[in-house]
């Protein structure tokens, strides 16, 4: 086990909120969502091509980019901060390939990371960046998608450290007025073969969509809703969404 599966509550669903980095006050808007519930922290590396978010997420990492934001500059914010909750990196490859995977996986425990999600990293490609997060104490936590065969989910799943990220959907990130029928029973399989917590994501957006999940995964992710919600009604107001999200959990 180590600290990001462990922050995966017995006899709860947890819940993983996302915030990206540089978009705003991230240190005021980390310690926000940190005192109002969130299990996990998912951190936000800017990228100008970031091809697994939808545009909400795709226009924060712009506002960051354009504000100055940098990958180290991110995570040295969330390394002078003391949250209760785990915090995990999710950016892309570029980034990483360009400052090194050794480097990247320092960089990440200096500043008190627990570990990374890749969402362009295949699993045949994973290895020498696992290896560089391990030799630092820290997780790689990759990917499942509804297309992905079980046979491949089940590999995938093996060499998961801290959780599984179910991708509820096809396609981005962004907020969605129902998610699928098979949903649950997509989990249940995944599950079932997974050492570790399996945490679902893409779409959940409201209250009412985190509780029909509970149960049915070990946590729940909710990102663009929490990013939209911050950048137009302020960092009060993203904690109390996160607060009703809790609630229900």
């Amino acid at each position: 086990m180590s600290r990001l599966s462990d922050a995966f509550p017995k006899g709860r669903t947890a819940l993983v909120c996302y915030v990206m980095g540089g978009d705003g006050d991230t240190a005021a808007l980390l310690q926000a969502v940190d005192e109002a519930g969130a299990d996990v922290i998912e951190l936000g590396l800017p990228f100008s091509d970031p091809i697994a978010d939808g545009p909400v997420l795709q226009a924060a990492a712009t506002r960051a980019l354009f504000s100055g934001a940098t990958v180290r500059g991110v995570l040295a914010t969330a390394g002078k901060l003391r949250l209760r909750a785990p915090v995990v990196a999710m950016g892309y490859m570029n980034p990483v390939e360009r400052m090194g995977a050794a480097a990247f996986a320092k960089c990440l425990r200096d500043s008190g990371l627990c570990g990374a999600i890749i969402p362009d990293l295949p699993m045949e490609e994973a290895q020498p960046l696992r290896d560089a997060l391990s030799a630092q104490g820290l997780d790689l936590v990759p990917l499942v998608a509804p297309t992905t065969p079980a046979e491949r989910a089940t590999a995938i799943a093996r060499t998961a450290r801290g959780f599984v990220y179910y991708v509820s959907v096809t396609g981005v990130t962004g907020a969605r007025a129902s998610l699928p029928e098979d949903l649950e029973k997509r989990l249940a399989e995944l599950r079932a073969v997974s050492p570790v917590p399996v945490a679902v994501g893409f779409g959940i957006s409201r209250p009412e969509q985190a509780a029909a999940l509970k149960g049915k995964a070990d946590g729940i992710v909710v990102g663009t809703a929490l990013v939209k919600t911050a950048h137009e009604s302020g960092v009060k107001a993203a904690a109390d969404f996160v607060r009703s999200l809790r609630a229900v959990l």
